[in-house]
């Protein structure tokens, strides 16, 4: 059976599944897999849509991950075409989720079936969530959790995010960067300013605090990464008088790191500094942190190597091996098994008027069905 990628991607983009909405996207998938040879299990959990499809193997099982959901779409009235009618015009296909990324699930779902059809051997899992955008709690975590305790697992995964920054091949995803936030409080006694001497300024050591870390150097980068980053993304006080000490301020600063570091070492430093801040103030400074991924990265062997070859048979190109962007879902299946990414073009994605080449969408599907055809063949 041959699935269309590009008219899948459309038909989930007429799924209006803003986070954590599924919007009917799961359900179609789940039954076009069902109706060709995959099991299906659905992994929700607390109203979020999963879906987990495989089909049966005693070797090697090669993933595909992504996600269904999408962000909201704005004022659509900024839209050249409705962002939820999935309409292809001037050679492109329009809507939210045209590139992050209905068109990467599509694009591996149809080279899955069509892979299989043409008589193709070996595992394939499908990983698929409706809480990638959101909170990320209930997502692919639950898909994981879920793995676990049924004893299931892939070999290796692929995640389908728009990785490439400029034409279609010239970027994979081997590894990402940690992220982690870390809010301040820094407790003091309130009084008159022109007394200051009874109270305790919380300002002064929250001030030395954000100014030595946001100073620091975290590292000169690594092999496959840039320098690690801290960013001071808020200060709040929330005092309207001018003669008045505040009991309390408040700052957030955001760390991006690299496999230099790891998110428990760094909280111990922040802590360390922030004791140091507060010496003899009468102050102290409570702390809270949130991570939302360590660092990892898939060292460039089985994995990258049959998607490099893929890429060049498509398009050509021997893509980059990189480590930057934000973060995505690979940050969580790493703990299951080595982990890439790899999809269309970003430029356009999460703005309005999101859109997608029709024919990089079928581009990338037959390069999915090449990564298939190139792992199962060693």
């Amino acid at each position: 059976m041959k699935i269309d990628p590009v008219a899948l991607t459309a038909d989930l983009i007429r799924c209006n599944s803003v986070t954590p909405a599924e919007g009917g996207a799961i359900q179609l998938l789940e039954k076009l897999l069902g109706e060709n040879g995959f099991e299906c299990h659905r992994c929700d959990r607390n109203d979020i849509a999963n879906l987990y499809a495989r089909t049966p193997s005693n070797g090697p099982i090669f993933g595909f991950g992504g996600h269904t959901d999408v962000v909201p779409e704005g004022d659509q009235s900024l839209w050249a075409h409705p962002p939820f009618d999935g309409v292809i015009a001037e050679d492109q296909l329009w809507g939210r989720g045209a590139v992050d990324m209905k068109s990467g699930v599509a694009a591996f779902v149809s080279a899955a079936i069509e892979y299989r059809e043409a008589g193709g051997q070996g595992g394939i899992a499908l990983l698929i969530t409706g809480d990638e955008e959101g909170n990320a709690k209930d997502g692919t975590v639950a898909i994981l959790d879920w793995m676990r305790e049924h004893g299931e697992a892939v070999t290796h995964c692929l995640v389908g995010e728009p990785t490439s920054p400029e034409t279609l091949g010239d970027m994979i995803k081997i590894g990402r960067r940690g992220s982690m936030t870390a809010d301040f409080r820094a407790v003091g006694t309130q009084g008159h300013t022109a007394y200051p001497h009874r109270s305790a300024n919380p300002l002064p050591p929250l001030m030395r605090l954000l100014d030595t870390i946001a100073s620091h150097k975290l590292d000169e980068g690594t092999e496959h990464f840039d320098q690690s980053t801290l960013a001071l993304t808020t200060v709040d006080v929330g005092n309207p008088a001018n003669n008045v000490i505040p009991a309390e301020a408040t700052a957030t600063c955001n760390i991006r790191f690299n496999d230099a570091h790891t998110s428990k070492k760094l909280a111990l430093w922040l802590l360390e500094e922030a004791t140091k801040a507060t010496l003899g103030s009468g102050v102290r400074i409570e702390t809270n942190f949130r991570v939302s991924g360590e660092s990892f990265i898939t060292e460039p062997e089985t994995l990258a190597s049959v998607l490099t070859e893929a890429i060049q048979a498509e398009t050509g190109k021997t893509p980059e091996l990189s480590t930057t962007g934000g973060t995505s879902d690979a940050r969580f299946i790493k703990d299951m098994c080595p982990v890439a990414e790899f999809g269309l073009v970003g430029q356009t994605m999460h703005q309005t008027d999101e859109r997608a080449p029709v024919e990089e969408i079928r581009a990338l599907s037959r390069i999915y069905r090449g990564v298939l055809e190139r792992y199962f063949a060693q």
